[in-house]
């Protein structure tokens, strides 16, 4: 299974970077995890969403894509453990999205087979990279019948 965190932005803090890194090594080995890290475009807030939205289409290009977006459907980590089993034995390639400052481009929410709230906080970019990859691999554990997940 290919998992590909899609993010808006660059320059995150050491700790997020450390954070990332982290659990994305933990991830199981049959897993190709890849983070793809896309400049924010500059400009006028809608055209920066739509530049932003073209390059993002073109990465997950092949794969299913999950918009993570505020107004999305709110999932617990049983609920990400069963999208995953699902991508699991499908062999599928998935795209997990966290869009820029303008949030994400209409192109890319319709495009998206699913928009996931991680919250209905407002959450600093660097927080969501952690969040979703720290719920990739809870998720996983809770499949694998690991006992990080106590939940």
């Amino acid at each position: 299974m290919r998992v590909r965190l899609i993010a808006v932005g660059q320059r995150l803090p050491a700790w997020a970077q450390s954070a990332v890194a982290e659990y994305a090594r933990r991830l199981p080995r049959g897993w190709r995890f890849e983070l793809s890290e896309l400049p924010a475009a500059r400009g006028e807030p809608e055209r920066r969403r739509d530049d932003e939205g073209r390059r993002i289409l073109r990465l997950a290009a092949g794969a299913e894509l999950i918009a993570c977006d505020q107004l999305g459907q709110t999932l617990d980590t049983a609920g990400w453990a069963r999208a995953l089993a699902r991508w699991r034995q499908a062999g599928s390639s998935v795209a997990l999205v966290i869009g820029g400052a303008e949030g994400l481009s209409e192109e890319v929410l319709r495009s998206s087979a699913a928009r996931w709230s991680l919250s209905a906080l407002t959450l600093p970019h660097a927080l969501a990279r952690v969040l979703v990859v720290e719920q990739l691999y809870r998720a996983s554990t809770l499949l694998d019948g690991h006992p990080y997940h106590r939940g």
